[in-house]
């Protein structure tokens, strides 16, 4: 990736908001923990009210999904690769004005796959195992 990559990636925002939308990682000040799909209601407003946007998206579980509040929509983009929720594909979101949609697109996963293997990158096997499966797979 290189030492000028990392640093860009470093200084990139815990949190970015636009005319009528706001992203986060996972939820505001916690990179690391967020709601599931399964999520109440109650659960998403107490999680993202704070950040005062009608549309409010986030990554992080890898399992896209769009849920409908009074006044806020919460949306997870799914992941472009490592999908959780059974399906392989590319996970993507496009937001027009109010309107929201996620889209997916295929891919050639066995060719990324076999190509994670050769990376050398730490864990690469069960990585590989997550990206063929769609879905999280436990660590063996």
């Amino acid at each position: 990736m290189g030492k000028e990559r990392l640093r860009w990636l470093k200084g990139l925002p815990h949190q970015y908001a636009g005319p009528g939308f706001a992203v986060v990682h996972a939820r505001p000040g916690d990179l690391w923990r967020a709601p599931m799909p399964d999520a109440s209601d109650d659960e998403l407003q107490s999680t993202y009210a704070s950040l005062g946007a009608q549309i409010v998206v986030y990554g992080h579980i890898h399992r896209p999904f769009i849920r409908r509040l009074p006044g806020m929509t919460v949306v997870n983009t799914g992941s472009v690769s490592q999908s959780y929720d059974g399906d392989t594909r590319a996970s993507y979101l496009v937001i027009d004005g109010e309107s929201v949609v996620i889209r997916r697109v295929e891919y050639d996963v066995q060719s990324e796959a076999e190509e994670l293997l050769r990376s050398g990158l730490p864990h690469a096997e069960w990585l590989s195992r997550i990206l063929l499966a769609g879905k999280y797979c436990p660590l063996e």
